[in-house]
Formats: structure tokens, C-alpha cells, sequence
């Protein structure tokens, strides 16, 4: 039996300890804002935040997470006003949309490191987060504004 807390609530699992986070979240606990892309943990699209640092739930396992607390796009605040979903929604980010909560969770991950981030950081932070429509001017300018910087 693996236990773990999913956005604050605690659960547990008893299936294959080798399932990949992504799939326990999405088709278990029906938390489908987490996104699958590539499989492989290159795009971003699954990123959640294992004991608050981003990681790639599609190249996690279940009994990797054994202990710990994932949060999820759902989970980063119940109202939608995390400082980056705010600053996501002024600078009109998204685009298509389907990698934006990837690059959130990633920039929220970010901030709680570096909360003045520079362009070079946030570059480099969000390097393997992959955005199709190329929004990456306005990705690094909404966590400039979360971060209270003038971009």
C-alpha cells in the first residue's frame, strides 16, 4: 500500500507500484488538468510539484512519490489566484492552452526558489517546458509580473 498526499488529502494506493504518476492522477483521481505530451518527460506538459519542486509525473512511478506531497494544477490554489495564474490571465498567455499548466507549475516551482527571478533564471527554469504556439515572451513576462518585477 503506497501512501501519499495529493493535493493536501491524503490517499492511498494499492495498484501497480510502477504506474506512472500522470495516470494515478488523471484516470484514478480524475485530476485531469495535469496533461500527458510526450511520455517521456521532455515537454512539460505533465509537471506537478513533488514536496514543492516541479517534476515530470509521466517518467514518475507511484512508489516513487511513496511518502510525499504531490501537488497538482488543481491543488496550486482552490481559487485559481496563485500569484502565476493571475499573472498567466493578465498576460493573456495562453494560447491553445494545452501546455499552460505545465509551464505554471513549473513557474510557481521557480518562484519559490527564486522569487526575483532574472531572464537568464527563467530561461533556464523553464527550458524543458515546450510551448507549441511559442508564447515564450509573454510565459517569461507573466512570471516577471507574479514576481512582482517590472518586465
Amino acid at each position: 500500500m503506497i501512501e501519499l498526499k495529493v493535493n493536501g488529502a491524503s490517499r492511498k494506493f494499492d495498484g501497480d507500484p510502477d504506474m506512472p504518476l500522470l495516470w494515478y492522477l488523471r484516470d484514478l483521481l480524475e485530476l485531469t488538468g495535469t496533461k500527458f505530451g510526450c511520455g517521456m518527460g521532455v515537454c512539460g506538459s505533465c509537471t506537478v510539484h513533488v514536496n514543492g519542486a516541479a517534476q515530470r509525473s509521466c517518467v514518475t512511478s507511484v512508489k516513487d512519490v511513496a511518502g510525499k506531497d504531490v501537488t497538482t494544477i488543481e491543488g496550486l490554489d482552490k481559487n485559481h489566484a496563485h500569484p502565476v495564474q493571475a499573472a498567466w490571465q493578465k498576460a493573456n498567455v495562453a494560447q491553445c492552452g494545452y501546455c499552460q499548466a505545465g509551464q505554471i507549475m513549473q513557474a510557481a516551482a521557480l518562484l519559490k526558489q527564486k522569487p526575483r527571478p532574472t531572464d537568464e533564471d527563467i530561461d533556464q527554469a523553464m527550458a524543458g517546458n515546450i510551448c507549441r504556439c511559442g508564447t515564450y515572451q509573454r510565459i517569461r513576462q507573466a512570471i516577471h509580473m507574479a514576481a512582482g518585477v517590472k518586465a
